[in-house]
């Protein structure tokens, strides 16, 4: 049986170019859970590779069915969750499942799976860095930059919630943290 490896962090923090990293180490048998997510593509993002992409009343018709793990309505009609399925079946093949969630979902898959479900927050160095990072990326209008940088002090205030708190001031540092803290969690029975 796998574990979970929880991820979670304001956008542009810099998770996912963490996540993309360690799942190039073949020795921690990392799958990723691809999320669902009402919101539109972005970029080369692709249906099915980096989330599904449902439309908000196929989300909600889920959420009615009881498929996810977790869910969350993030902004109006913007949904993200996790099938439950989908990480059921990849820890039964003994896959350690990788997670990237909000803080809410973080927080309510970490208390249903406890000692089998490590957590991680990738903070970023500042505000000021994160809105640089943000306006550097050119997918987002300023509107939605504001407001991301909004949720991110809101999100800001979990960290304490979660098992390791990473600060990812320096890549490379912020990598080799987070896979040895994985590692010592997978080496725990």
């Amino acid at each position: 049986m796998g574990k979970l490896i929880i991820f979670s962090a304001p956008s542009g923090s810099g998770k996912s170019t963490i996540i993309n990293w360690l799942m190039g180490h073949s020795e921690l048998r990392l799958a990723f859970s691809i999320s669902c997510t009402s919101r539109p593509p972005r970029g080369t993002e692709r249906h099915g590779v980096e989330y599904f992409f449902l439309t908000p009343e196929e989300f909600r018709q889920r959420i009615a069915a009881g498929e996810f793990l977790e869910y969350e309505e993030v902004y109006h009609d913007r949904f993200y969750g996790t099938l439950r399925q989908q990480v059921q079946a990849q820890l039964q093949r003994g896959d350690n499942v990788v997670l990237d969630v909000d803080v809410k979902g973080a927080c309510r898959i970490k208390q249903q799976f406890g000692h089998e479900a490590l957590s991680l927050f990738i903070n970023p160095p500042s505000i000021d860095e994160l809105r640089r990072r943000l306006e550097g990326r050119a997918t987002d209008s300023p509107e939605v930059i504001e407001s991301r940088l909004a949720r991110a002090a809101y999100e800001l205030t979990f960290a304490p919630k979660f098992d390791h708190v990473i600060v990812n001031d320096q890549l490379p540092r912020a990598q080799q943290e987070a896979l040895a803290i994985i590692k010592q969690f997978l080496d725990q029975q």
